[in-house]
């Protein structure tokens, strides 16, 4: 029996129900090169719809639940429907588990590593279409929406880790965990700026900055924190940011350095010192009388 094909084409007759060319509508928004072209349009239904004009034709998706409008297995998404069913694994693994040895409790039951390659590619996929509305919510200001489906990006990422049925599914979309980490604290940061609250935008990029160092240490790779494009990009957000802050911020910088050096937490010093620096602060902490 032959291989099914990976790709389907239909040829349609001249003026048939179906024969739709797209030139006119092309033409009316021309595609402009170096800027994601974006707009918010009504859709027949008199619902939103998001269109992105790319070079070659568009791309349009759904404002809420799945960009494309499918609900997979009755499902708001493929995400929900694993996760769904994973949970009703998990209660009768713990329920099978109760009384035996808790050595490993960390770690996910080969029992419960359930995800299949076409499952997880099916994952993957889904994901693509929430990348590329996040991407146009930016675009569009929507900063909630971009929290909304970053967020959801990085349950996929940690449903494949702990449950796909195969090493190369697990770490396969971890190489993007840090782009998207960094996409949500902007995001958060932006929600903040436009509130007109400069202060909890800097927590909101802080907390980003510390939990992408938290990864790199989670995966041995410290070293590359420093290196780390996306760590670069909200530093220097929030250095736009701390002239913004008010004067008192630095009595309140002070008092988190001299908690967080006291929990012994100090990657957080270490961020609290710069950002005392950066606004002119002294960052040693207060001598002991």
């Amino acid at each position: 029996m032959g291989r099914k094909p990976w790709h389907t084409a239909r040829h349609l007759p001249p003026g048939g129900p179906l024969n739709r060319d797209l030139t006119e509508l092309l033409e009316e928004w021309p595609f402009q090169p170096g800027q994601i072209n974006v707009r918010l349009i009504q859709g027949n239904d008199g619902e939103p719809r998001i269109q992105v004009r790319l070079d070659l034709g568009l791309l349009q998706m759904f404002v809420d639940g799945r960009p494309d409008g499918q609900r997979p297995h009755g499902f708001d998404s493929l995400l929900e429907y694993h996760e769904a069913r994973i949970d009703e694994l998990s209660a009768g693994a713990e329920l099978a588990a109760q009384g035996q040895d808790e050595e490993d409790e960390d770690e996910t039951p080969e029992s419960l590593r359930i995800l299949t390659p076409d499952e997880c590619r099916l994952l993957r996929e889904e994901a693509v279409q929430y990348y590329h509305r996040y991407i146009a919510l930016l675009v569009l200001e929507d900063y909630e929406g971009v929290a909304r489906d970053t967020s959801r990006n990085l349950r996929v990422f940690d449903l494949l880790s702990e449950h796909a049925a195969t090493e190369e599914d697990r770490r396969s979309m971890e190489q993007n965990r840090p782009y998207v980490m960094m996409m949500r604290a902007r995001a958060l940061a932006s929600m903040a700026l436009r509130d007109d609250e400069p202060k909890a935008a800097v927590h909101a990029i802080e907390e980003g900055i510390e939990a992408l160092r938290q990864y790199y240490i989670d995966n041995d790779a410290l070293e590359a924190f420093e290196q780390s494009g996306e760590v670069a990009m909200l530093r220097e957000m929030r250095d736009a940011l701390v002239p913004k802050l008010p004067l008192s911020q630095k009595a309140e910088l002070r008092q988190r350095l001299e908690a967080a050096i006291a929990a012994e937490n100090y990657e957080l010093a270490a961020i609290l010192r710069d950002e005392l620096r950066l606004i002119g602060g002294d960052p040693s902490p207060p001598a002991k009388s």
